[in-house]
Formats: structure tokens, sequence, C-alpha cells
């Protein structure tokens, strides 16, 4: 990629980190490994980093933990190193605001391609906002407003609706396609940028927790419908 990209590997396994390290460094990727997340908040205190590669087993704080603050704070993109029995773990890193994952063992041309990915998906994402930061960025439906800049869900009464990165995105997939039917696979490539594979389940939980986020009652939904066998569809008159 032309920009300069700075990675933060946040690992217990030190074998691992150098290794990461070195290999990254071969693509033009500079890469910075700690060991817990008392190191990585310290790093990032004195450096800017565009991706952290975090584990989700470490000896302090737990990945999940750290991620859930991260996503707090910011909107760094985050890809989250799991082993292959962690599928519940990496479900819910994926819904506390997780770009994307990778299993252990991985292939280090997996994780790669994975940064390049996020990292398009992200700086054409900030293109964008910017782009429209003189224009009309807010989308509105049934009295509620999104805004792309603010990242903000407000409820027609004025109250803002804290949303995860996760359910953001989701969103403004189904914001962007009103009235259209999209499989659970469509939402999660254009929600995450890769095929859903064998987590249909999470996309079902996000859209759990955007009905309640946007008071839409599960049984009888009036914006977010379940159509049997086929996925969902977003049913409302959405207004730029």
């Amino acid at each position: 990629m032309s920009e300069t990209t700075t990675v933060l590997i946040v690992d217990d396994d030190e074998e691992i980190r150098e290794l990461l390290a070195t290999y990254l460094a071969g693509f033009s990727i500079r890469a910075q490994g700690v060991g817990d997340g008392k190191a990585m908040r310290s790093a990032m205190a004195g450096t800017r980093f565009d991706v952290i590669i975090l584990d989700l087993m470490l000896p302090d704080e737990d990945g999940l933990s750290l991620c859930r603050q991260l996503r707090r704070t910011m909107d760094i993109p985050i890809i989250i190193l799991t082993a292959r029995g962690e599928s519940a773990d990496r479900v819910v890193g994926l819904e506390l605001g997780a770009d994307d994952y990778v299993m252990k063992p991985f292939d280090p041309r997996e994780l790669v391609a994975r940064i390049h990915t996020i990292l398009r998906r992200t700086r054409d994402g900030k293109k964008r906002d910017v782009a429209d930061v003189d224009g009309d960025n807010q989308w509105r439906f049934d009295g509620w407003t999104i805004n792309r800049v603010s990242r903000q869900l407000v409820t027609p009464q004025g109250m803002v609706v804290p949303l995860s990165n996760a359910e953001f995105r989701l969103l403004l997939v189904f914001i962007e396609r009103p009235h259209r039917v999209l499989s659970r696979d469509q939402l999660m490539d254009a929600a995450r940028g890769h095929s859903a594979g064998a987590f249909d389940r999470s996309i079902d939980l996000l859209v759990s927790r955007l009905r309640q986020k946007l008071e839409d009652d599960s049984r009888e939904p009036k914006f977010l419908k379940t159509v049997r066998g086929e996925g969902y569809l977003f049913d409302a008159k959405v207004i730029r």
C-alpha cells in the first residue's frame, strides 16, 4: 500500500510477536509487539498505530476486555487472534467491534491480506466521510437519524443510542439497501469484508441487538424483518 502502515501486535507469545514483526517488515509494514494490556496502553500512548492484532488469551486482561475498552475510545481497526476451539469468543469479539479474526495456527500471508483489506476499507471510508462533511451525511427513517461521520444513532425523541462498531456497520448496510432481502452471507460480506462461513450466527445476534437499540419488537419487527430461509430485510423509507 502507498501509505506507511504501523501495526501493534498484542500477544504473550514472544516468538509469535518476533516472527510476525519480521514477516510484516517484508511487506513494508512496521510492527511493534507487546505481551499484555498494560504494555499495549503504554505503546499506544507514544505511537499512532493503524491496526491492532489482538490475541484473546493474555496473562493479565483478556483480549475481549481489551477490545471492549478500545472500542469505547477509538475506531482503530482490530484483528483478533483466536484458537480454533474458541468459536464463541470469536463471535463475541466481532460483536464487540473487532473488524476481523484470524485463527491460530495461521498463514502469515493471510494476515497480511486481512490487514490490507481492512485498511483499504477504512481509508476509503474516511475519504468518503471527508467528502461528506460539507454535504448530506445523514439518513433518516421513521423519525430516527443516523450520521455516518459522527457514527451516532438518534431516536425520534433526540436521544443518542450507543452502537458498537459492528452494530453501526451492519445498520449502515441495511440503510443503504432498504426493502431488499439480504442473506447472511451478503450482510457479512458487506459489513465485514469477508465471507461469513461458520459465523452466520453472529449476524443473527447483531440483528437481535439492533432490534433492541431500535426498540423493534422481535416478535413483530417494524424495521428489521426476518425472511425465513433467505435472510433479513430493512423495511423503512430512508431519506437522505
